[in-house]
C-alpha cells in the first residue's frame, strides 16, 4: 500500500512487507516479513486488538523490552528470542489490512494493534518431534536442547525476574547458527504450528529424520512471552498449557519460577520418549484437572497434606489427606517402569535420567531444582 500514517504519525507499512503467515493463535497472528530497511527476514507478531487484550499487549512489550535491555547489559540471554522493534498500527493502514485478512475478529478501524518484530527463526520443537513420533528424539540432541532452554530460563528467572509461564514444545523454536534449516528440514518448515504431526505415527518416512550430526547443528530458543509475568507480580491464577501445568498452579496455590521448571521436566520426558508425561482427560464424573492431579499422584506418590491442604481450592480435589474427591481408584506407576517397559531403556539409562527428572517434579516449589541446579546435573553433560 501507499504511505498510511499510524496514530503516532510515522510510516511503518513500507518497512515490513508480509510474505506469508506463519501461525495464528488466540491472541496474535505471526507473519514472515521482509524488513526492507535491513534487507532481511523477520517475524512480525500482530496482537489482536480488542480492548480486553490491550493490557496484556502492553505487559508483553514491557517484558520483552526488559529482556532486550538485560541482553545488551549482560551479553547473555542468547537462548531467548530477540525483540528487534515494536510499533502500533491502526485500521486504515494498508499493511495492517494485509496482515489481518485472516483474523476472524475482522478489522477494527480505530483501535491500534501492537506489532512485535522478532528475528526470524525456524519451526517449533513440536514440528521436529512429530518426525520422531514413537521413540523420542536422540538423547544427545535432547540434552543439548534442554541445556539451551535451561540457560534461557536461568537468564529470565535470575536476571530479568520473569516467569515464562508457558514452556512447551510449541514455544521452543529451532534455528541454525551455521547451517541452513531450509536444507536440513525442508518438510518440517511448512508444518507451521499444527500440533498433531504425530498422527503420522510410527510409519513416518525415515527420510524425514535427520542424521544425528545434522540434528546436533540445530540450536533452540525460547519464544512467546505472551503468558509471561514478573516474579513479583503474577498477572493470572491460570497459567501454562494443561499437560505442562505445575501442581501448585493446578491446586490454585501461589507460584513462581519453579512452575517453569516443572514444565521443563515434562518437556524433557516428552522429548526423550515421544510421549506426554501427563496427558489428562476429563471423564464422566471428573474434570480434566481431577484427572491431572490423579495422574501426578500415580506417578510421583501421595501429595503431602501441607501442600494438598495449604489453600482453600484444595477442597476442590481432596476429601482428606491423600484421598481424591472424585477419583477413587488410582493405579500407581513408576517412571522407572514406564521407561524400561514401554520405551525399552536400560536400567542404567533410566537411573541417570530419572535423577535429572525427579528434582524438576518436586511437589514443594521451594524444594524443586532451579534452572542453575538442573544445568549442573551430570546427566545433561554425560
Amino acid at each position: 500500500g501507499g504511505h498510511h500514517p499510524t496514530r503516532e504519525g510515522e510510516v511503518f507499512n513500507t518497512r515490513y512487507q508480509a510474505l506469508r503467515k506463519l501461525g495464528c493463535g488466540t491472541f496474535a497472528t505471526v507473519w514472515l516479513c521482509q524488513d526492507m530497511r535491513r534487507k532481511k527476514h523477520v517475524a512480525v507478531k500482530v496482537l489482536k486488538s480488542r480492548e480486553s487484550f490491550a493490557e496484556a499487549a502492553q505487559d508483553e512489550v514491557a517484558l520483552l523490552r526488559c529482556v532486550s535491555s538485560m541482553k545488551k547489559k549482560d551479553q547473555a540471554g542468547e537462548n531467548i528470542v530477540c525483540l528487534l522493534d515494536d510499533f502500533r498500527m491502526i485500521g486504515e493502514n494498508g499493511f495492517h489490512i494485509l496482515l489481518l485478512e485472516c483474523c476472524s475478529s475482522g478489522i477494527p478501524d480505530s483501535f491500534p494493534h501492537v506489532c512485535l518484530v522478532f528475528e526470524a527463526l525456524g519451526p517449533s520443537l513440536r514440528c521436529l518431534m512429530g518426525n520422531y513420533a514413537a521413540q523420542g528424539l536422540p538423547l544427545p540432541f535432547v540434552k543439548k536442547s534442554l541445556q539451551q532452554v535451561l540457560a534461557g530460563l536461568h537468564f529470565l528467572h535470575k536476571r530479568c525476574r520473569i516467569i515464562h509461564a508457558d514452556i512447551k514444545p510449541e514455544n521452543v523454536l529451532l534455528y541454525g547458527r551455521n547451517t541452513s534449516l531450509q536444507r536440513l528440514l525442508p518438510d518440517v518448515l511448512d508444518c507451521g504450528q499444527r500440533t498433531d504431526l504425530r498422527l503420522k505415527g510410527p510409519g513416518t518416512d525415515p527420510g524425514t529424520r535427520l542424521e544425528e550430526s545434522d540434528l546436533m547443528s540445530i540450536e533452540v530458543k525460547i519464544a512467546d512471552l505472551g503468558s509471561a509475568c514478573w516474579t513479583y507480580k503474577p498477572f493470572s491464577k491460570e497459567i501454562q498449557t494443561q499437560p505442562y501445568r505445575a501442581l501448585e498452579v493446578l491446586l490454585g496455590l501461589d507460584y513462581g519460577t519453579p512452575a517453569d521448571i516443572w514444565s521443563t521436566g515434562c518437556l524433557a520426558f516428552e522429548m526423550a520418549t515421544g510421549e506426554c508425561l501427563f496427558d489428562p482427560q476429563p471423564g464422566k464424573y471428573f474434570s480434566r484437572d481431577d484427572d491431572h492431579v490423579a495422574r501426578i499422584i500415580e506417578l510421583l506418590g501421595r501429595i503431602p497434606p501441607h501442600i494438598a491442604f495449604s489453600w482453600n481450592k484444595s477442597t476442590d480435589f481432596f476429601s482428606r489427606p491423600g484421598a481424591l474427591l472424585r477419583i477413587s481408584r488410582l493405579s500407581p506407576r513408576s517412571l522407572h517402569g514406564i521407561l524400561v517397559d514401554r520405551h525399552n531403556w536400560t536400567t542404567q539409562a533410566v537411573t541417570s535420567f530419572t535423577s535429572f527428572l525427579l528434582p524438576t517434579l518436586q511437589y514443594a516449589p521451594e524444594r524443586r531444582a532451579t534452572a542453575a541446579q538442573c544445568l549442573h546435573h551430570a546427566w545433561l553433560s554425560a
